[in-house]
């Protein structure tokens, strides 16, 4: 017996032999794990990711959770956090293996059209936005606390299997924490979990949108000398293209002029074989005629006899 429901007091390193074990088991079953994986104290790296974080202290209700929460994280005790439409579901080491579920509302269609309006001039080229690199104030924009897509305390409950009876507890926080911790690397999380295609971007930041804003670099394009090392291709030689606006002097005129005229007159030494090879064939002709007239002729004087 635990005296009022509690278990006893695990170490972090006990905590990660556990969860470390519990992954095993999930992966013979098929299960693909996906833990939360923090170097050092820093949770999240992006501005993206700190705003998430940040974004919790607005849940005031729970303040004296949420440190706890962020020591759980760190030491690898959410060794299992999926992100869905408009849930998370995660395994928590800790005294035992707990089960934690954190649904998310869905944006309010109004909320979210002013978004992607407010997006579109923020999106330099409509290469970058279908490569999936948001720009800085795009992100900004979606980051913001109570116009963009993190959700208020009113849009997102919690729950755990651990007896604490805080809605709460120091897993939910650790799950909370590994969110920010997981937009990091994946920002389009983001959209999945309030129920929003980011492909409405796109749509709405299409139009008149360039390509890009520059050509590539010189010394990123590749000469046909380079391309004929590459590929181990011969390169055909193209027609030169006057620039406009500058013409050829007189001794460039008279090079091209002869080299024209030299293309034009017929090569004699080809003419001759060509000459040659149609008289002998027309002697070859002229000889296997001859030959089948003898032979029908005595087959004939044959026959008579």
């Amino acid at each position: 017996m635990y005296d009022f429901g509690w278990r006893p007091y695990v170490s972090a390193a006990e905590r990660r032999r556990k969860a470390e074990r519990e992954m095993q088991k999930l992966r013979k079953k098929g299960h693909p794990v996906s833990p939360v994986a923090i170097a050092g104290r820093t949770i999240a790296r992006t501005f993206w990711g700190k705003a998430w974080c940040d974004n919790l202290e607005r849940y005031s209700d729970f303040a004296n959770r949420l440190p706890r929460g962020r020591t759980y994280v760190r030491n690898g005790s959410v060794f299992d956090l999926q992100i869905a439409p408009g849930e998370v579901k995660a395994l928590v080491s800790g005294s035992a293996i707990y089960k934690v579920a954190v649904k998310v509302a869905a944006v309010p269609k109004a909320r979210w059209t002013s978004i992607c309006a407010d997006c579109a001039g923020a999106i330099d080229s409509l290469v970058e936005l279908l490569q999936g690199r948001f720009s800085k104030g795009v992100m900004e924009r979606i980051c913001q606390p109570t116009t963009g897509l993190f959700p208020a305390p009113a849009e997102i409950e919690f729950s755990c299997s651990c007896p604490d009876w805080a809605s709460m507890c120091k897993h939910v926080a650790a799950v909370l924490y590994g969110i920010g911790a997981r937009l990091d690397g994946q920002p389009e999380c983001l959209f999945t979990l309030r129920k929003v295609d980011e492909k409405a971007l796109i749509a709405r930041a299409g139009s008149g949108l360039p390509l890009s804003r520059k050509g590539p670099a010189e010394d990123r394009v590749l000469a046909a000398e380079g391309l004929s090392e590459l590929f181990g291709l011969e390169m055909a030689a193209t027609e030169e293209v006057p620039v406009p606006g500058t013409a050829r002097t007189p001794a460039k005129r008279a090079l091209v002029r002869r080299a024209a005229e030299a293309a034009a007159v017929p090569d004699e030494t080809a003419t001759a074989a060509t000459r040659g090879d149609r008289r002998a064939s027309s002697s070859a002709k002229r000889t296997t005629s001859q030959t089948r007239s003898k032979v029908k002729a005595k087959k004939r004087s044959a026959v008579k006899r």
